[in-house]
C-alpha cells in the first residue's frame, strides 16, 4: 500500500480566496507545503519537472547535490509521500516522475481570482 497522502482533492482545492479551509484540509496541505519548503527538495522537484521524457533516474540527481544518497533518497521519499511525485524500481534504479494532477491542484489552490477592470 502505498504511503502517498491523498492530500489535494477538489474538497480542499476550490482556491485560497474561496472559503476558509477547515482544520483538517490545513494539516494536509501543510504536509505539502513542508515538503516543498526545503531547498533539497524544491531542487529536486524542478529537477524531476524539467526533464526531458518526464522521469529521472535518482542516479542521475545524486551527483547534483553534495549529500549522500540516502539522504536524497530521504528527501524524495517525503516529496513522495506528499503526492507530488511517484517512482519505480527498475533493477538497481529508481526512477521518479512528477505527477502533474497535484501539482496542478496545488497551482488552483493558490491561484486567486483575476480582477476585472
Amino acid at each position: 500500500m502505498s504511503k502517498q497522502l491523498e492530500v489535494l482533492d477538489a474538497a480542499c482545492c476550490e482556491g485560497l480566496t474561496s472559503a476558509p479551509l477547515d482544520a483538517g484540509s490545513a494539516a494536509e496541505l501543510a504536509t505539502v507545503f513542508k515538503a516543498l519548503g526545503d531547498p533539497v527538495r524544491l531542487r529536486l522537484l524542478s529537477m524531476i519537472a524539467s526533464r526531458q521524457g518526464g522521469e529521472v533516474c535518482v542516479c542521475e540527481m545524486t551527483p547534483a547535490f553534495e549529500l549522500s544518497q540516502p539522504t536524497i533518497s530521504h528527501h524524495l521519499k517525503l516529496l513522495r509521500q506528499a503526492g507530488l511525485i511517484d517512482c519505480e524500481r527498475r533493477g538497481t534504479w529508481v526512477y521518479y516522475w512528477v505527477l502533474p494532477a497535484a501539482l496542478d491542484r496545488l497551482a488552483g489552490f493558490l491561484r486567486t481570482p483575476q480582477a476585472t477592470a
